[in-house]
């Protein structure tokens, strides 16, 4: 795959950033979106311009071919124009979509914003990826997409009805399009990772009124939280020559949390 093109949203930071270096080390070019911005009503600091550049110059000393920076939110529907003029005719060989937000509430209290938010960017940031993506990859008749997607849409978790939600659309939209690529040499695979070291995880600590992230160690076979390298290694392998006999997958990253 060296040299090749992959698309990775949410890429300023956690497993976004961890998926972008590990391609990067693979000697992929790459082209990196986050919105970098506030996303109201989600109470905790989002990535900022700053922050997706230091990603582009860590990509480049790990490997990269080329990187290509867009400040956009996958959520909104503009941002399918914004990413066919960036990819300007140009197939990706992968496509990645980490892009996400946390929020929680009790599922008959959700304020309609939060709950708009969560699906706009859960779940429309995959489908708005896979509208501009997908056509040039059955074109080419071979391509990789992988939506990072959470074990939340695996299991019942309080406070966290409107993010299960998304997550879980997140899922069955994936296996969906995996049925509808069908015979074209392009796969689609969902990961789901557990409790991740990160901001989206501190947030979630913040809903249960935890003392810090670490607590959610505990729910884990391992016992142990994910670093976000760890998931990288599972979406990097789905955007690789190996994963080949995979597609419609559904694969729990999870140090044993749905196990």
């Amino acid at each position: 795959m060296t040299g090749r093109l992959a698309v990775v949203t949410g890429a300023a930071r956690g497993i976004g950033a961890a998926v972008a270096t590990r391609l990067a080390a693979d000697g992929w070019s790459l082209l990196l979106v986050d919105a970098c911005a506030p996303q109201p009503p989600a109470g905790y600091p989002m990535p900022t311009p700053g922050d997706l550049s230091a990603v582009t110059q860590q990509c480049l000393a790990a490997g990269a071919k080329s990187v290509e920076e867009l400040i956009a939110d996958v959520g909104d529907g503009s941002v399918r124009d914004r990413l066919r003029d960036v990819l300007a005719g140009r197939a990706p060989s992968a496509v990645v979509a980490a892009a996400g937000v946390i929020r929680g509430d009790a599922a008959w209290a959700v304020p309609d914003d939060a709950f708009e938010l969560l699906l706009r960017v859960n779940l429309f940031g995959v489908r708005h990826l896979a509208d501009v993506c997908i056509p040039p990859m059955i074109e080419a008749a071979a391509g990789r997409f992988v939506a990072v997607a959470s074990a939340a849409a695996l299991r019942a978790m309080p406070q966290l009805a409107a993010y299960s939600a998304a997550k879980g659309a997140a899922v069955s939209y994936v296996r969906a399009l995996a049925a509808d690529l069908a015979g074209t040499g392009v796969t689609a695979n969902a990961v789901c990772p557990g409790s991740t070291r990160g901001p989206m995880l501190a947030a979630s600590a913040a809903v249960y009124d935890l003392p810090d992230q670490e607590t959610f160690a505990a729910q884990a076979l391992l016992r142990r939280l994910l670093e976000p390298g760890e998931v990288a290694s599972a979406v990097a392998w789905l955007c690789g020559p190996d994963s080949g006999a995979l597609t419609g997958a559904v694969i729990p990253v999870d140090a044993g949390l749905t196990a």
